[in-house]
């Protein structure tokens, strides 16, 4: 009965960590190229008393790669990449990557996020652009054009997420593993005047807010349930001795 209440607090924990991550999906399901957390869980297997029982893992994280709508904003300076890859950004903490393509100039004509974060070129340099107020036009290599002339181009990446992430901001992460510069991807580019929206589904992701919610509190009433019974047998074989 004991290995009873062991198994569903186990289910606990697991439902607890998909809570968390489903909350921080709804919150940001506003958030310019978010992408949504998932998780995959996995039965650990123990021997009790000769017995096999099935525990549930805390879970793995992981990033959904599903690409958000495209939404058109008439901005030079909006970016949105197509395909699995993404922009890296200087952050305090450290390269980041991120699906947020929303920059724009300094006065000195760096290239900057809305958090002012330097945005870097394949290379890993900050990108710098001298406009003298020219209109800048993205060619079809990514390169960034003022009146004709290449004047920066654009850094892609890519990364391996198994080995973990830290998010940073509403958007950007930093990949445990490290990045590459997207080298020779036909299936990945970007387009200009065009936002990424976060890639998380609101129906979704609420009707498994709920779900969760629910499972939740089923398992804490049938562990309350074993409680009572337990207590309930401890009494009647202390009366019977």
């Amino acid at each position: 009965m004991e290995t009873g209440i062991y198994v569903s607090l186990s289910s606990q924990v697991a439902l607890e960590q998909r809570l968390s991550t489903l909350a921080d999906n709804v919150a940001n399901l506003n958030t310019v190229g978010f992408r949504a957390t998932e998780i995959k869980f996995q039965d650990v297997l123990q021997k009790s008393g000769g017995t096999e029982v099935h525990y549930v893992d805390p879970g793995k994280e992981f990033l959904s790669e599903k690409n958000g709508a495209l939404t058109p904003t008439g901005n030079s300076f909006d970016f949105a990449i197509r395909g699995n890859a993404y922009f890296q950004v200087q952050t305090p903490s450290g390269p980041a990557l991120t699906r947020d393509g929303r920059f724009s100039l300094t006065p000195s004509g760096g290239l900057v996020t809305v958090q002012g974060y330097p945005v870097l070129d394949a290379g890993g340099s900050p990108i710098q652009i001298a406009t003298r107020g020219a209109k800048v036009d993205l060619g079809n290599d990514g390169s960034l054009q003022v009146d004709g002339q290449r004047a920066a181009v654009l850094g892609l990446f890519e990364a391996n997420m198994n080995n973990g992430y830290q998010r940073v901001g509403g958007s950007a992460f930093i990949p445990a593993a490290g990045s590459q510069a997207v080298v020779d991807r036909i299936d990945a580019g970007v387009v200009q005047g065009f936002v990424e929206e976060s890639n998380a589904n609101p129906v979704q992701e609420m009707t498994r807010l709920i779900m969760v919610q629910r499972n939740f509190d089923d398992i804490s009433a049938s562990m309350q349930k074993n409680e009572t019974s337990l207590e309930e047998a401890i009494k009647s074989l202390g009366s019977k001795s």
